[in-house]
């Protein structure tokens, strides 16, 4: 088949014109009303072009809290929910009886609405008139003063988003590494329980760097989707984040497009292109590292 057949760019035009039309011409709409100063929806008309939306946005205190807490659940929920998942994965391949069943159980959660597991987490962790709540419950038992997670301390509203988060994308990681760890040729195992290799050793000269480019991917994935958190804190704290102090970058552009300080597409789209940058940066510093820490086979 020649390289430059026509046909291969046919089979192509539908992905082409589909990524076009909703990824690349919305990319740089969103560019354009970013440097457009005073932009009036209803007449579609603005005074000027120029840098001030940026400068707006980066000034402003609610994205700036916005910013602070997107990246604390960056730094804490992906790590941790990599571990876990990779814990879990392995303990899972090591159970020969019911590990289906097991697989299903851990899955379960990531089928779950989202808004519905919220709903579960502020019945645990938010006080009412009539009980501490489930958690503070448990806390009693050490001594512990009850805590208000969902309108008290940040660190303690922190802790319960962070939490939430994990525990909502901790499914999907256990599936993927579960089904990586099953296509990892036994003949290595076989081969280094002959000579005698220690557990730890099989594990980070055989399984890591077999399932590294697995690894690699729930990283990737899990900084993008943790960036794009919005849902997990509008389940736990209501739809008014910035009066909780919990809003994310995701939330901030939407609330500058249709909530209480809605109506400011050019700072909106200011702040998402922040985010895009923000995101690229991150996912280009993944794939420079991958270079040396992933193995490809």
């Amino acid at each position: 088949m020649e390289k430059k057949s026509p046909k291969a760019w046919l089979y192509l035009l539908p992905a082409i014109l589909f990524l076009g039309a909703f990824l690349v011409y919305p990319l740089i709409d969103v560019l354009i009303y970013s440097f457009e100063e005073g932009y009036n929806s209803a007449s579609q008309t603005h005074f000027g072009i120029g840098s001030y939306n940026y400068s707006y946005v980066l000034r402003d205190p609610y994205f700036l809290q916005a910013v602070k807490n997107t990246f604390i659940l960056v730094i804490i929920t992906v790590p941790v929910s990599t571990l876990l998942a990779l814990l879990i994965s392995m303990a899972l391949s090591s159970i020969r009886r019911l590990r289906e069943l097991y697989q299903t159980i851990f899955f379960l959660p990531y089928v779950t609405n989202t808004l519905a597991v919220g709903l579960v987490f502020m019945i645990a962790f938010q006080p009412t008139a009539y009980t501490d709540g489930l958690v503070n419950g448990l806390l009693s038992v050490f001594g512990i003063a009850p805590i208000d997670f969902i309108s008290g301390p940040y660190w303690a509203k922190m802790f319960v988003l962070c939490f939430y988060t994990v525990w909502v994308v901790l499914p999907f990681k256990i599936l993927i590494l579960t089904s990586a760890l099953a296509s990892v040729d036994q003949t290595y195992y076989n081969a280094a329980k002959v000579d005698g290799t220690p557990a730890w050793r099989i594990f980070t000269k055989i399984t890591l760097p077999l399932i590294s480019p697995t690894l690699f991917y729930l990283v990737i994935t899990g900084f993008i989707g943790a960036f794009k958190a919005y849902s997990d804190a509008v389940a736990l704290f209501g739809t008014d984040l910035n009066a909780a102090g919990m809003n994310t970058i995701v939330g901030y552009v939407y609330d500058m497009l249709y909530g209480t300080s809605g109506g400011y597409p050019s700072f909106a789209s200011a702040a998402a292109i922040i985010l895009f940058v923000i995101v690229l940066t991150i996912t280009c510093i993944n794939l420079l590292v991958s270079r040396k820490h992933v193995h490809y086979h």
